[in-house]
């Protein structure tokens, strides 16, 4: 194995402190749980998972609009049959 270095960052407490329980739970502390990011960035030859803004698709866009604007809407339903009925009227 090589040498070891540190890795000095910064992190909000709040996060630092539920990711240590996470990790706790894994079985593994913050460190050994950093490693494994590390290794698995430099085998993938990137960050190992989806990187990309939260931004909603035209058709979530729309159905926002429309609540905002109280259009196309459907409901209340006071059960679960009713609604299966007006979810299956068009079918």
């Amino acid at each position: 194995m090589s040498a070891t270095t540190t890795l000095n960052i910064r992190v909000d407490a709040e996060v630092k402190r539920k990711a240590e329980l996470i990790c706790q739970e894994l079985g593994m502390n913050l460190s050994t749980a950093i490693n494994i990011f590390l290794r698995q960035t430099v085998r993938s030859d990137g960050i190992p998972f989806d990187v990309r803004l939260d931004r909603p698709n035209a058709q979530t866009l729309a159905a926002m609009d429309d609540v905002e604007n109280r259009r196309n809407l459907f409901g209340p339903f006071h059960d679960t049959r009713s609604l299966m009925e007006a979810l299956t009227e068009d079918a």
